[in-house]
């Protein structure tokens, strides 16, 4: 059973009573009947949903051992289905047209509206039937490049609806990798928007989508249609300065007229020998499209969408996802590890251009017909209280951010939090990264006022939806600790040999057996997702996360697996030693790197972000190092201290840490480093790097 420690944050009383999983005891029923019994366990969960046929072939099919022939993953055999219909047509049908599906938020708190099931359904009918009309069928790849808008939703759901699979870019990745995504998954459209604040920055997405679709002209790409949102007219932009920019945006003046209006030219054709690409606005041909469109029923194991991630060689890959079981993991995940009810007001800050907006802003929430708050903007925009004004206005009861936003807001400390009337939150989540004990506690403290659920969730683009997660109601949690696997994962721990480690101890995390909702390859390169995932441990999905389980069985995610430090034969997690440093109360955030050294093999390189007012100085730097020193013990202390005014954080909020290891041995040589969220921030730290290192 859990230690004293555990059982002083057992589940809030906001939820126990009326949780769909309310006790331990009934989490290990649930469990042990989804590994003993997968057929049974979802089979029932698959009754919730409509299928346009039934299971034909076998529930379950899969071979996970690379020595045995091919890898391969297959759920509901020979059922069709849906998602679209699923997600809309049933709730309509249902009687529940008028609900409210969405709240939008924009960028600015003057711009709002809200979306409802009945909406919702037409306007994704009438997109469907725009890309009908341009000759996308089952199968096509469509690619998505644009904002937090209502269109966005509109936009995978009609692709869904058609058969059709949707590759949806981050609104804010470069042109080049725009175009290198739309190449590989021989996207026929270009679906995105004239342009968005991002805060008080301007993102100008036509121009960098011309740039990539020029690009993709090059390579022979032959695309149908771009179809653009005309949004910069709809909605409030930062008072403009005097040169025609927003305070703080690098927005070209050319961007503005003189009335400080966005411009763009709406109508044009690119020629070349592929012929015109015609650019066509949104409002103008959907409004014009038949509001009725049949969904094709697909087969459970047809591609739903591809999402790209970050591989170890720096070169994406297309994690590709199937229908049926996809469904049921996304809708089953969002209703227990949220505790969704009916009544519920659901707010997830992440950007559907990652898979946790995929998972749990669109596809989790729609298939429980729930009603959610869909956010353009950013934490800190127009002031640094914009997520707990928006929970305030909303009566939001489960929220769901990153640990990133969460220590980004510690930094502020507790008033602007307690400005705002919270009461209305049962649980809180988190996403994205590990969060420390420290983040976890002001989370549970401050904005949950110590009465909420805390789901520090653990998953991956590959696995579609959460696989280690507390359930409210039912997990006494440990800080900092994301506590058991879900129904129908199967954890294990091995060592470097491949050989498991029973009880406490720490490793590489993999999962024994497949969930309905995990990848089923690496779009167009099979051979990649074998070698990624199960060649390392055959008979196992590696993860490349490491892990460890402590005397009670809680599984504690240490960081991946190549973030490992090996300081004289002590191994140690990168998440081990920067929840050491950010206990100082000197210290937001912190990252830390292997730097080679001659005695040790390596040393500690750590860079560190300061609260607000603190003064970075050696003395700072010795007590940070007796600080690591005592907590750990005297092989960890750092040998290098490094202050970061921020860290090269991807849009998504990882840390890239392959540029913090260049910095840390003075290269320059960083690589692709397109995707950042600030590029900038790179050139500053090596130009801080301590004087030492420049030797």
């Amino acid at each position: 059973m859990p230690t004293e420690t555990a059982s002083m944050f057992n589940p809030a009383s906001k939820v126990s009573k009326i949780s769909h999983c309310s006790s331990m005891e009934q989490y290990k029923q649930m469990h042990d009947k989804s590994l003993k019994d997968p057929e049974a366990f979802w089979g029932e969960i698959a009754k919730q949903f409509h299928f346009e046929e039934k299971v034909r072939g076998k529930f379950l099919d899969y071979n996970f051992d690379t020595s045995k022939g091919k890898i391969f993953v297959r759920w509901l055999e020979g059922a069709k289905t849906n998602i679209c219909y699923n997600c809309l047509d049933r709730h309509v049908l249902a009687g529940k047209a008028d609900q409210v599906a969405f709240y939008w938020e924009g960028n600015d708190p003057a711009d709002a509206e809200v979306v409802t099931y009945g909406e919702l359904l037409k306007d994704v009918c009438r997109v469907a039937n725009v890309l009908k009309a341009k000759g996308v069928a089952k199968g096509d790849s469509v690619a998505i490049y644009m904002p937090m808008v209502k269109q966005l939703v509109v936009a995978m759901l009609a692709v869904a609806r058609i058969g059709a699979v949707h590759s949806i870019v981050f609104g804010g990745y470069s042109a080049d990798s725009l175009a290198d995504r739309m190449m590989d998954a021989s996207a026929s459209v270009l679906i995105t928007a004239d342009a968005v604040w991002r805060g008080a920055k301007l993102i100008a997405l036509k121009e960098i989508a011309d740039e990539a679709l020029k690009l993709c002209r090059a390579k022979d790409l032959k695309v149908k249609m771009s179809l653009v949102v005309k949004h910069m007219d709809t909605v409030t932009a930062p008072q403009p300065t005097s040169n025609g920019t927003a305070p703080g945006n690098a927005a070209k003046k050319t961007h503005f007229d003189d009335k400080g209006n966005y411009k763009l030219d709406g109508r044009f054709h690119v020629t070349g020998e592929l012929g015109p690409l015609l650019d066509v606005w949104w409002h103008e041909v959907v409004s014009a499209a038949s509001s009725e469109c049949d969904p094709v029923w697909l087969d459970a194991e047809d591609p739903l969408f591809m999402l790209y991630t970050s591989g170890s060689t720096g070169t994406p890959k297309g994690v590709l996802h199937t229908i049926g079981g996809y469904m049921l993991y996304t809708a089953t995940t969002f209703k227990y590890s949220f505790d969704y009810h009916p009544g519920d007001i659901y707010f997830c800050t992440a950007d559907i251009g990652w898979i946790t907006g995929h998972s749990y802003v669109t596809y989790g929430p729609l298939l429980n017909g729930a009603t959610s708050v869909l956010f353009e903007g950013v934490p800190t925009y127009p002031h640094i209280g914009r997520f707990w004004e928006i929970i305030e206005k909303y009566k939001v009861s489960k929220f769901y951010t990153a640990p990133t936003a969460i220590r980004t807001l510690m930094k502020f400390g507790d008033e602007p939090v307690k400005k705002y009337d919270l009461s209305s939150l049962a649980v809180l989540g988190s996403v994205g990264s590990p969060s420390t004990p420290e983040a976890w506690l002001w989370y549970y403290r401050v904005v949950g006022d110590s009465s909420v659920s805390i789901v520090d969730t653990f998953w991956q683009t590959e696995t579609g939806g959460h696989v280690i997660t507390p359930l409210p109601g039912a997990t006494p949690c440990k800080p900092g600790s994301a506590c058991f696997p879900f129904f129908g994962v199967e954890v294990a721990l091995l060592d470097e040999e491949g050989h498991e480690i029973k009880g406490e101890g720490e490793g590489y995390l993999v999962f024994c057996r497949p969930w309905p909702g995990m990848m089923r390859t690496v779009y167009g390169n099979h051979q990649r997702f074998e070698t990624t995932y199960f060649k390392k441990f055959p008979g196992f999905y590696c993860t490349g996360d490491g892990a460890r389980r402590d005397s009670d069985g809680y599984i504690w995610v240490t960081g991946r697996i190549d973030d490992m430090l090996n300081v004289s034969g002590h191994l140690l997690s990168t998440a081990q030693v920067e929840s050491s440093l950010v206990e100082h109360s000197s210290v937001a955030e912190a990252a830390v790197v292997a730097r080679p050294h001659i005695v040790k093999g390596e040393c500690l390189y750590c860079f560190v972000t300061l609260t607000e007012g603190k003064t970075y100085d050696d003395k700072l730097i010795a007590e940070l190092k007796v600080k690591v020193r005592s907590k750990i013990g005297p092989f960890a202390t750092p040998d290098f201290m490094q202050l970061a005014p921020g860290l090269p954080k991807t849009r998504s909020g990882k840390i890239m840490r392959r540029v913090l290891r260049k910095i840390a041995v003075g290269d320059r040589d960083f690589g692709d480093i397109s995707t950042l969220a600030d590029p900038s921030i790179v050139e500053k730290l090596f130009e801080l790097r301590p004087k030492e290192t420049k030797k």
